[in-house]
């Protein structure tokens, strides 16, 4: 494992992998104790030996999406034995599941699911009152109103754990943002609802949209230096998230190389 990365700085609690983007097997020279393997679909999923290989000494977590053929608590779950380390259960990207699992019902799902893994992450994108109902940690995405939001479960006495996922960028230059992260940045709604038609989202992006990205930007993802990211880290800990896990949007060497 490398010291002094940037990743010290940004005091991140873990890294989601995407094995598509990522090569799983630099993730030994990551400084951090947690990992969390994204689910990208089944042609790319890693073998039970490459997820051993991440576990080994590590807190692994693996994203299993509850509608998918091989993760299905009410069907073919033929793929469970493959996932050394916790689970993330998710109602899974629509990208990466078929017509048949887009139809599957996702609440009883997340219930059977939370029954054989009770503790499981439970990611919330788009479900976010049947993860509630589901119980058990949850896995948030960062917005706008993370910080409010979970300021309000906590008062409302929320006791669970609450981790939090968020693209990372180290760096605060505007082209480089908006190359790693403005595509993601402009499929959250309210920026989606506020670009103009057709218009640029990387660093070819100019007038209206661009201000509208580079503003919306900070409100998805954890961007700036290691150090920024670090006390805004600091910041959503103080609002009440336990464990904030970032996907290092422009690959491994951004995060490794100091």
């Amino acid at each position: 494992m490398l010291t002094d990365q940037p990743l010290t700085a940004a005091r991140l609690d873990g890294i989601a992998l995407k094995p598509h983007e990522h090569d799983l097997s630099r993730a030994a020279d990551l400084d951090t104790d947690l990992l969390n393997v994204d689910y990208e679909g089944r042609e790319v999923f890693p073998d039970a030996d490459a997820l051993a290989r991440l576990a080994d000494g590590r807190d692994l977590r693996v994203t299993t999406p509850v509608r998918a053929d091989g993760f299905d608590p009410l069907g073919d779950d033929s793929l469970l034995p493959l996932a050394a380390g916790e689970r993330v259960l998710v109602a899974g990207n629509p990208a990466y599941l078929t017509d048949a699992e887009r139809e599957r019902a996702v609440a009883p799902r997340l219930g059977a699911a939370r029954e054989q893994a009770p503790e499981a992450w439970v990611g919330t994108e788009g479900v976010e009152r049947i993860a509630m109902a589901a119980g058990g940690p949850q896995y948030e995405l960062l917005s706008r109103g993370t910080r409010r939001a979970v300021r309000a479960l906590r008062a409302a006495g929320f006791a669970a754990e609450i981790a939090l996922y968020a693209p990372v960028v180290l760096t605060d230059d505007e082209d480089a943002l908006l190359d790693a992260v403005g595509g993601y940045a402009s499929r959250r709604g309210p920026v989606r609802r506020a670009l103009p038609e057709d218009a640029a989202t990387d660093a070819a992006a100019t007038g209206r949209a661009r201000e509208v990205l580079t503003d919306a930007i900070p409100d998805f993802a954890l961007v700036g230096t290691p150090e920024t990211v670090g006390e805004r880290v600091t910041d959503l800990k103080d609002a009440g998230v336990d464990t904030v896990v970032g996907y290092p949007a422009r690959g491994l060497d951004a995060v490794l190389d100091r």
